[in-house]
């Protein structure tokens, strides 16, 4: 049955080697499940490895997370130039897509914000 233990190696290794908030949620929720297991079983294995996965799970999830709101906090910065150089310019298409960057930034940063 410890076999299955070596399934936390994985956490945090998605395709694109960036941490996922979906990753993380799933290898927590697992760990939970396989803590639960171990918990009824009274198998320390399974509890620690459990606990473990769990924990990966949360780490990704909150750099997932901290990592959005650091994306968020780039598109409003860069969306808040682009809507300035657009004013000063005249240039009503800058501007507005300014506008609509800086508020895709401030939506992401709103997503992300309880890390």
């Amino acid at each position: 049955m410890s076999s299955t233990n070596n399934t936390t190696c994985s956490v945090g290794n998605t395709a694109s080697g960036e941490p996922s908030k979906v990753s993380g949620q799933y290898h927590s929720t697992k760990g939970n499940v396989v803590e639960a297991i171990g918990d009824a079983m009274g198998a320390t294995s399974w509890q620690q490895s459990g606990k473990q996965e769990h924990a990966e799970g949360e780490a990704e999830y909150q750099s997932a997370q901290a990592k959005g709101y650091v994306e968020g906090t780039a598109d409003r910065i860069g969306g808040k130039k682009d809507t300035i150089v657009g004013a000063i310019t005249g240039d009503r298409t800058q501007e507005t897509q300014g506008n609509i960057r800086h508020d895709k930034g401030e939506a992401q940063q709103d997503i992300n914000k309880n890390f």
